[in-house]
């Protein structure tokens, strides 16, 4: 069913505002809220603080001093050494992604037929439409049925 510029529009709008309200606005008020939450857990559990931390603006201001360049250290740690982990996770989870790549594959290697090809770029067609999902793409010439079960 194609869509109608209006019908995009709005869409577009959809996903603008959920874009600005998970990552932006929410993540204002759940610091925010974070903040004042140890600011009130801190000054009831420990009162000597309260002579030190008299407002919760100081609080704010020496709590994001301190939990800022430490939450930019555990970011650069993360992006250096857990990425790698989580994408590696993520692709090994990826069947879309693994149907590709063995297409292309048997593409290089010239075990693709033009009926396989004629196959894939109608499927690839009909997701881009949203008519279907290309989970259900079967190889005409997918001789490695019975292989298949062998090789594992």
């Amino acid at each position: 069913m194609p869509y109608s510029i209006s019908s995009d529009w709005f869409r577009r709008r959809w996903l603008d505002f959920r874009n600005g309200h998970s990552i932006y606005l929410v993540f204002a008020m759940t610091f925010a809220n974070f903040i004042t939450i140890q600011y009130q857990l801190l000054i009831d559990r420990l009162p000597y603080l309260a002579g030190i931390f008299d407002s919760i603006l100081i609080f704010a201001m020496v709590f994001i001093l301190a939990y800022v360049p430490l939450s930019i250290v555990l970011g650069y740690w993360h992006r250096k050494s857990q990425w790698k982990v989580e994408q590696d996770a993520l692709f090994r989870e990826n069947k879309v992604g693994a149907i590709m790549w063995m297409y292309v594959i048997d593409l290089i290697e010239g075990k693709v037929s033009e009926e396989d090809k004629k196959l894939m770029r109608e499927s690839l067609l009909k997701i881009t439409r949203g008519e279907t999902r290309l989970y259900s793409i079967k190889k005409s010439s997918d001789n490695r049925k019975g292989t298949d079960k062998k090789e594992k």
